[in-house]
């Protein structure tokens, strides 16, 4: 089964084929990057009217390539939800046309499932249920990954995302946008010890997450320097990683013991989305999942950021266990894949 994957959800256009097999067989991606980056964030317009402009294009160089061979296919999945509704439209519009005349099933796959489902397209070993650590650039939240379509919402960020916490630190030491690489790459250099910023309910009994109140004693931390020397940036962004991190640790440790309490059983944690790239993230969590004797799994960092791939394979995983639509599901600007 080969299945065609569309993604236009924010800044990235992006399609793919994938079989059944978990073999990628074509993957482009189209980075808008360097439109949004002076403006310091994706503006909601032009990446919609950039979507429209370069998907056609895509799919035609594809074919031109023959890296794509449209007869071959067995159906079309395309990001449904959530995200920039313009995009969103401008991705469901082409899968359903393209579907129609095709006369292919098209399949709303929900982008955070996407990146729920990425590490079972990359990990031929991981089977449900899972504990999953979703965190991306505009989501944050901690779900027990039953089956597939069945997700438990253990908890979530109530402000900002940790990737959006990024950014706008980033934005406030005049750093470059996308703020998570070059966060990271000057915190490397800083000392994590110079700062105490706040953790959000650090050692509560629950599961949720707040990231504005670090974002905030940033921002202050910042006005109370005379000079921003390259020195206090790099401590800044040191310190300031070392508390999501820490956060973080504590959060889905605290979502380990309700899995224990609830008695939900499982052996691997994953961590999807674009923040799963961050190293200095992955050993701290790491050595969580060491005390507790549970296998992390972390996608490569080509597939935890937006891409078409796992789209894709959302769209294999459903079609293999019978599920297909019509051309009738409208695209959505929120969609859920847990409940409490």
């Amino acid at each position: 089964m080969k299945i065609l994957g569309i993604e236009t959800s924010c800044d990235e256009t992006a399609i793919a084929v994938v079989d059944s097999n978990r073999n990628i067989l074509m993957h482009e991606i189209y980075s808008q990057i360097k439109i949004h980056a002076k403006y310091g964030g994706v503006i909601p317009e032009l990446a919609a009217r950039n979507h429209f402009e370069i998907l056609p294009k895509m799919l035609e160089i594809a074919i031109q390539k023959k890296s794509l061979d449209l007869a071959s296919i067995d159906g079309i999945a395309v990001t449904a939800g959530p995200g920039l509704i313009g995009g969103i439209i401008v991705g469901v519009m082409f899968a359903k046309g393209l579907a129609s005349a095709l006369g292919k099933p098209c399949i709303p796959v929900n982008h955070l499932e996407g990146h729920a489902l990425t590490a079972r397209l990359t990990d031929p070993s991981l089977d449900f249920p899972y504990l999953l650590l979703l965190v991306s650039g505009g989501h944050c939240q901690i779900l027990f990954a039953k089956s597939l379509g069945d997700y438990i919402l253990l908890g979530s960020t109530r402000d900002d995302a940790v990737g959006e916490a990024f950014d706008k630190v980033a934005k406030m030491l005049g750093l470059e946008y996308p703020g998570g690489p070059i966060v990271e790459k000057l915190a490397l250099s800083g000392d994590p010890t110079t700062y105490k910023f706040p953790k959000a309910f650090f050692r509560e009994d629950h599961c949720d997450m707040s990231f504005s109140g670090l974002k905030t004693a940033v921002s202050r931390q910042i006005a109370k320097e005379v000079v921003l020397s390259d020195e206090i940036k790099a401590n800044i962004c040191a310190a300031f990683q070392d508390t999501i991190s820490k956060t973080l640790y504590d959060r889905l440790e605290s979502a380990i013991k309700i899995c224990n309490q609830r008695n939900f059983d499982f052996s691997t944690i994953v961590i999807g989305g674009g923040v799963g790239a961050n190293q200095h993230i992955f050993k701290v969590l790491l050595s969580l999942c060491n005390k507790y004797e549970k296998k992390l799994i972390v996608p490569p960092i080509n597939l935890c950021t937006d891409n078409a791939a796992m789209i894709s394979w959302t769209g294999v995983e459903k079609m293999l266990i019978g599920i297909k639509t019509n051309l009738e599901f409208a695209p959505k600007s929120k969609w859920s894949i847990g409940n409490y």
